[in-house]
């Protein structure tokens, strides 16, 4: 059996740089027997950054590798040189990324755009060098500094898909049917509940070179939001989508399904509900006319969009597939999320 590799939380350890020392040396040259001191401050250490990669779709890389170091500066030198700073360290990680502190708990940031930069770590500073030392009453100091250690951290990285529209269902509904038929995209189908076991994502295209992200997230059982099921463990990929397609089983009780599935939404988070819902009636192909007609009835008196297909016989998707360009017309430019916090910590002094 295929070993399932996706993985949207873990918890990594980075440390800046330390600081170099301060040198303490004196000025020796011919015809300045007392040149004074000239000992450099030490580099400053290297920051430890997040950057968003769009190429990278989970957190899988960093079930190996969990410790990270950034470079430390370099002593201070004669002639009051200071010393190199170490390299900053850039941590590649998906987009969508939400970082926490994971001792306190606080938020840091979030990744949500290609090249966003976080720092989470901050460089040790650079000890002062005995030439800073030097005073009119102090000719001839002999101490430096040594440098400031560099930050350390463990951080909790949460993944949360960024997808336009999540297909929610209950198990056996048929979402992955729909999202194969949709986008194209290979996710496993079997005959049996919780084929799904990961989410997956895939992508419709349209017109102009439009795009619409998809994601199918493994389906919901009642409790899914006490952590029954695999709902809890994914709901948090449906936290970023712009628009729900419920897709019900025509062949059970398409209303209790739905009722069964927002009330998971709002015990999660009742904000979901907020954003524009659709409903998809699935398996048409399986029951008769006067069942159809009254189930689009119900949905269309709670004021539900309501869409009739067979995703197994690409039946009716062509009027979801009109529907779901036309909003992604009208919802072209999506509300600017949050900016990642640029600075997790103080800057220098």
């Amino acid at each position: 059996m295929k070993k399932h590799t996706f993985v949207d939380v873990v918890t990594i350890r980075v440390r800046a740089g330390d600081g170099g020392k301060g040198m303490v040396h004196f000025l020796r040259e011919k015809f300045r027997p007392r040149g004074g001191p000239d000992g450099g401050d030490g580099g400053d250490g290297g920051d430890v950054y997040l950057v968003g990669d769009p190429g990278l779709k989970t957190l899988l890389d960093f079930r190996y590798k969990r410790e990270f170091h950034a470079e430390d500066g370099r002593p201070g030198g004669t002639n009051r040189r200071k010393g190199r700073s170490g390299k900053d360290l850039e941590i590649r990680v998906p987009l969508g990324t939400v970082v926490y502190d994971d001792l306190t708990g606080e938020k840091l940031g979030e990744i949500v755009k290609p090249g966003d930069r976080l720092q989470v770590a901050r460089g040790g500073r650079g000890g002062r060098g005995n030439a800073r030392f030097a005073t009119a009453t102090r000719q001839a100091p002999r101490i430096a500094e040594p440098g400031e250690p560099g930050e350390e951290r463990i951080l909790r990285l949460e993944l949360k898909l960024l997808a336009d529209v999540a297909l929610v269902g209950l198990p056996n509904a048929g979402k992955t049917t729909l999202l194969r038929a949709l986008t194209g995209s290979e996710a496993r189908v079997a005959d049996y509940p919780f084929t799904t076991r990961i989410p997956n994502l895939g992508e419709a295209r349209f017109a102009w070179g439009q795009r619409l992200t998809v994601v199918d997230v493994p389906g919901l059982i009642r409790g899914a939001h006490r952590g029954k099921g695999m709902g809890l463990a994914f709901l948090r990929h449906i936290e970023r989508t712009r628009l729900l397609l419920f897709v019900l089983d025509l062949t059970g009780d398409p209303a209790v399904d739905f009722l069964t599935l927002e009330e998971e939404l709002r015990r999660y988070d009742p904000s979901i509900l907020e954003r524009p819902r659709w409903v998809v009636l699935n398996k048409v192909d399986q029951v008769d006319d006067e069942t159809v007609r009254t189930w689009v009835q119900q949905f269309s008196s709670m004021g539900l969009p309501a869409f009739v297909i067979s995703a197994r016989y690409h039946q009716g998707l062509e009027k979801l597939k009109e529907a779901l360009h036309q909003w992604l017309q009208e919802n072209a430019n999506p509300p600017e999320s949050p900016l990642p916090h640029q600075k997790a910590t103080s800057p220098r002094p």
